[in-house]
């Protein structure tokens, strides 16, 4: 029997916009697994004040940890359909952007080779909620970076959606959506 290759969904969007809550969700809903945003252990473990050479290790340890998680999935789960992924390196990339105003080759040439087969975008219509590592608490710079993806998603090929609503809905939405491709 062959094996069927495994659909990669990211979850993008701007912080606090429910990305890890809807990995998690859709992880359990479809059962098989997630990848974390890696930034967030990152920057636990070095601490919030980084410079632009740290985007670079921080894409490095997301994809390291996407590789990863990916092999252990298909040797658990041969007949996983799924795996969704909490943040790739179009998020580096505006986060590079925005902040340092340029970005890592490294980052551009990962955007230009790996492959996915969904993107969900979450929208900005949930609160945001405070945590120690989160930096754009106004919601000038949410709806700006929401553009900002909603325009770079609107520039490439692979099929993508907005996810609004509350957190319930977002879910419900997004369940419709990612078993529309498997």
């Amino acid at each position: 029997m062959e094996q069927k290759s495994i659909k990669k969904i990211v979850i993008i969007g701007p912080e606090s916009t429910g990305k890890s809550t809807l990995c998690n969700h859709l992880a359990n809903h479809f059962h098989t697994r997630w990848v974390p945003e890696y930034a967030r252990s990152y920057l636990e473990m070095h601490g919030k004040n980084y410079v632009y050479d740290d985007l670079e290790l921080i894409a490095k340890g997301q994809l390291a940890q996407e590789d990863s998680i990916t092999q252990q999935l298909a040797q658990e789960q041969p007949t996983a359909q799924c795996l969704f992924i909490d943040t790739d390196m179009y998020v580096m990339k505006v986060w590079s952007e925005y902040v340092f105003g340029k970005c890592s080759p490294f980052i551009l040439e990962a955007i230009a080779t790996r492959q996915y087969d969904m993107y969900l975008l979450c929208n900005v219509d949930v609160p945001w909620v405070k945590d120690n590592l989160r930096e754009y608490p106004d919601e000038g710079p949410r709806v700006e970076l929401f553009a900002i993806y909603k325009d770079i998603l609107m520039h490439q090929s692979t099929p993508w959606q907005i996810i609004s609503g509350n957190y319930a809905e977002r879910t419900e939405q997004a369940i419709r959506v990612v078993t529309s491709i498997l």
